[in-house]
Formats: C-alpha cells, structure tokens, sequence
C-alpha cells in the first residue's frame, strides 16, 4: 500500500513501494527492456519539451513590454537549454540517438504550441506558468517511479527557472490596473490546462512503453485507479496556481 507525499504547493502526490524499481539504480533498472524504452521515451519527451520551452521563451521575449521583462525572459529561456542539454547528454550516455528519441514527441508538442499560441505578452506568460506547471507535474509524478539516478535527473530538470514569481507578478499587477484582464486570462488558462492534459494522455496511450509505466508491469504499484488520481492532483495543483495568479480556475 502506497502512502502519499506532499509537493512543494501541499498537494499529494504518490510515492512508489519500497521494494520497486524506485529503490535500483540505473545499472540495475536498466536490465529490463521495457523499463529502458519507458526511460527513453520519458526523456526523449522531456528534451524536446526542454527545446521547445526554449524557443518558446525566446520568442515571447519578443512581446515583453520593457527591456527588464525582455532580459527575465532571455535568462529563463537560457536555462531552459541547459535543461535540454543535461537530457541530451544523458540519453547519449547510455548509448540511445537524442534526435531519434526526441522524434515521436515532437509532432504533438508542436501541434500543442500550435493550439496555444498566446495573443499578446499576458498570455504568453499564462501558458508559461500554466503549461509548463501542469508537464511539471507530470513527470514529477512518472518520477516516483523512476531508478534513482534518472529520477535525480528528471527532477534536476524540472526546477524552476523563474517562471512562477515572475508569472505571478506580472499577471497580478496586470488585472490590479485592469480587473477586466483577469476574465479573459481565466478562461485563457483553463483552455491550457484542457489542452495539456489532453496532450499528455494521448502522448501516454501512444507509447506503450510509458502507458506500462503508468498502468503496471514495469513500475510496482499504479494500476488505472491510481492514473485516476495522479490527473486528479496534477488539477488540484493547477487550482491553486490559478489562485496564486488571483484568478478563478
């Protein structure tokens, strides 16, 4: 039976049985070929995540107001690439093609961006808070069940660059000079969160590798129930981002 921890923002989140592929390192887990494809999709899709948060960032800084805000941005976008090349770096040390495992992600994360793309400067940095949180989420969740050195790794990846604080200041100071901003915003980030969680479930049930992670077989202890729960916190968490913004989720 399995005991909750709680995340940074106090939500639950699951942790994996003492006596799972959680408790091996990489050398040990690695030995299972299906665990080994599960890892590689996991961070074949984080890479790309990584690169396209890259681009992404870098573009938005386009829409910055001020050269304060164009320079915050730059700097996150930077750290975002270091992210991507930590991924890189690991998928080549154990011998698997970076481009070849990043491939199958691409096509649904770009047609991701390609349905989010934010309007203005507010929205894009909705989509930043918002999305990136929720694939936070996600494959902090995937992590419990993770070796312990990928695990090391997928969170290493996963801190944040600055994206909260900074979300969270200038979207609260935007609907304080226009509370009408807040409305359009609101309905804003609730389209994100659709979106992304519709993303990652069709990302999940394409890869069977990662669908037997999540379901049972090559990590102990998550059976459909439990991917139940999991989308049940990662939405917990997203209401209280939403909060943290002074918006309604």
């Amino acid at each position: 039976m399995e005991t909750p921890d709680k995340t940074a923002d106090g939500s639950e989140q699951a942790t994996a049985p003492a006596t799972s592929i959680a408790t091996q390192d990489w050398e040990q887990a690695s030995a299972d070929p299906t665990y080994r494809a599960a890892v590689v999709d996991l961070l074949g899709a984080l890479a790309y995540g990584e690169l396209a948060a890259f681009e992404r960032l870098a573009e938005d800084a386009k829409l910055a107001p001020t050269l304060v805000d164009k320079a915050e941005l730059a700097s996150m976008a930077s750290a975002e690439f270091g992210h991507f090349e930590k991924l890189r770096r690991r998928l080549a040390r154990i011998d698997e093609d970076p481009t070849a495992a990043m491939e199958p992600f691409a096509g649904p994360l770009d047609e991701f961006h390609r349905l989010t793309a934010p309007s203005d400067w507010l929205e894009g940095l909705i989509k930043a808070y918002v999305g990136d949180s929720i694939a936070s989420d996600f494959y902090r969740e995937v992590a419990a069940r993770l070796d312990t050195d990928t695990r090391a790794l997928v969170l290493g990846v996963l801190d944040d660059t600055g994206h909260s604080s900074f979300a969270v200041e200038k979207v609260r100071a935007a609907i304080e000079a226009d509370p009408r901003v807040g409305g359009r915003l609101a309905l804003w980030a609730r389209r994100l969160m659709g979106e992304a969680l519709s993303q990652a479930q069709r990302v999940v049930a394409d890869r069977d590798a990662l669908s037997t992670m999540l379901v049972g077989g090559v990590a102990d202890g998550f059976d459909l129930a439990e991917v139940g729960k999991m989308f049940s916190r990662i939405t917990e968490a997203h209401t209280k981002r939403m909060a943290a913004l002074g918006l309604a989720a």
